[in-house]
């Protein structure tokens, strides 16, 4: 059992980048159907209503999704625009060449999704702008040093929002993802993973703290059913 006071700072399994297996696209979808259940892509999809006014006329919005996994929260945006008739061009971004494989196998019906295998902290992706940088259950897995670094980039690359989904610390979402997995014969990843990835979670006063040394000064941060924060920052960035 971890200290929640404070965060966990063991890396997850599926850190590891050259994972590559059936027990890694099984765990992609263990999570797809978790944050299904869970309401997990609400915060981004409402972030993105709310700046839908701000969205740029006469060609489609421009979305990173840094992060991107399985590319589930992508098909999510995209059926989120589509809905509404927005033409959008949606962008996966993701070290792991296994992950981006598997997400493109699960998009072939988004033709507005397409993913890019790309080191975030490397100048050649730093130059890419956008005009909306997601990143979802993505946080957590970098150091405080390794976060402040990127929450001071981000907003660079963006020219209308960062639109950030992540965790919330809390004890009561350890032990219940952690008796969830077990009791739904989770896949040994996530039983791992998902417990181990609320102790590497936030805080409010963490994201204050990290936002701070990050020298950002306006930014909206909202805790969300289940255990969520939506944290949104203002881009800084012409448009793409």
């Amino acid at each position: 059992m971890p200290d929640l006071r404070h965060r966990a700072t063991e890396e997850e399994l599926m850190d590891d980048l050259t994972l590559a297996s059936d027990a890694l696209r099984r765990n992609l979808d263990e999570l797809e159907t978790i944050n299904t259940w869970l309401g997990g892509y609400a915060p981004v999809l409402d972030a993105l209503e709310q700046l839908r006014p701000q969205f740029p006329s006469g060609r489609p919005l421009r979305l990173a999704d840094l992060g991107s996994g399985g590319g589930d929260t992508l098909r999510q945006i995209a059926r989120w625009a589509r809905r509404r008739g927005l033409a959008v061009e949606l962008v996966g971004i993701d070290a792991n060449a296994f992950m981006l494989d598997y997400a493109a196998s699960k998009s072939p019906d988004y033709p507005e999704i397409s993913y890019q295998q790309a080191d975030i902290f490397a100048p050649p992706f730093q130059q890419q702008q956008f005009d909306v940088v997601t990143a979802s259950l993505f946080c957590h897995h970098f150091s405080d040093v390794a976060l402040t670094q990127l929450l001071r980039q981000w907003p660079q690359q963006a020219a209308l929002a960062v639109i950030i989904n992540d965790l919330h610390r809390h004890y009561l979402a350890y032990h219940s993802i952690r008796w969830l997995t077990k009791l739904l014969g989770g896949s040994y990843l996530v039983q791992n993973d998902a417990p181990l990835s609320v102790a590497r979670a936030f805080s409010r006063a963490e994201w204050q703290q990290l936002l701070a040394a990050a020298g950002v000064a306006q930014y909206s941060l909202r805790w969300r059913w289940a255990f969520r924060w939506q944290l949104v920052l203002p881009g800084t960035s012409r448009q793409p």
